[in-house]
């Protein structure tokens, strides 16, 4: 059985569905309505009809279809979710897509607008990877390497790899290539209440902890999920990077960041959700 032929029948011209068109047509959209309305909790039968403008029958024989495929999934007392089909795709378009390619595009998009170093990194095992770099137009060398890794805590890319941490996440990576001297403490405390506000932001700052008279802003990147798999920074020489601009820049990364996270599935909750 096609997806195509999921949901024909006598009903199938009428005015229910939000789409429009050929009947073959008509029921695809309808059966992707059906997987879209069962993809954020498991719903009945009942309020998947009445939310799509479907009679119960049609409601019925879409997601039966779709459940004899894999694609959803019922449980009695639960109603219907997503089924093993939908996440062996998932898996199957993210080796396809990977990450480095889908950000491409944006990255020089970034870049362009900003005249500065943009990066791409991920975070491996304890430390923040390079997977992608495009400098600067300015008379600035960053002195960054695609395949480097740097120290989590001391880079923007890097915190904004860990704002899902818990204070004790953040105060390991802090461990991990420190600098030692008469002020660690001091430097801890500082550092930590500055992870804490870039969590409650949503982007993160390096304040020349890195590399002396260099400043960076960066964002995650999130999945379909909402973890983060990798983060972007835009980096420049500090007398371009005022806390004025960075602010400013702030929703510029994030923008870009949110747009790569769209093309991996993700998609922001409404403020209170």
């Amino acid at each position: 059985m096609s997806v195509a032929s999921v949901g024909n029948g006598p009903d199938e011209s009428g005015p229910e569905g939000k789409a429009a068109g050929p009947a073959g047509s008509q029921a695809v959209m309808r059966a992707l309505d059906v997987l879209e309305a069962a993809a954020s909790d498991p719903i009945d039968l009942g309020t998947l009809a009445s939310s799509l403008g479907l009679t119960r029958s049609t409601a019925h024989r879409l997601a039966s279809g779709l459940a004899a495929r894999g694609y959803l999934r019922l449980a009695p007392g639960e109603g219907y979710s997503l089924g093993p089909k939908v996440m062996e795709l998932g898996a199957r378009a993210r080796a396809q897509r990977p990450l480095a390619r889908i950000a491409r595009p944006h990255l020089e998009a970034l870049a362009a607008e900003t005249e500065d170093t943009v990066h791409l990194g991920v975070l491996e095992g304890d430390w923040a990877l390079y997977l992608d770099k495009l400098p600067g137009r300015r008379r600035f060398e960053i002195s960054s390497r695609v395949g480097e890794r740097h120290p989590v805590w001391s880079t923007g890319l890097g915190k904004a790899l860990i704002l899902d941490g818990d204070a004790a996440t953040w105060e390991r990576f802090f461990e991990i290539g420190s600098a030692r001297g008469p002020n660690r403490e001091q430097a801890r405390t500082a550092w930590l209440g500055r992870m804490s506000n870039y969590a409650d932001w949503g982007y993160a700052f390096d304040l020349e902890e890195n590399e002396p008279r260099v400043r960076c802003v960066a964002a995650p990147i999130r999945d379909a999920s909402g973890l983060t798999v990798g983060a972007i920074s835009v980096s420049s020489a500090s007398h371009y990077m005022d806390d004025a601009r960075m602010k400013s820049l702030s929703q510029t990364v994030t923008g870009t960041a949110d747009r790569i996270s769209g093309e991996l599935g993700w998609r922001r909750r409404p403020s209170g959700q």
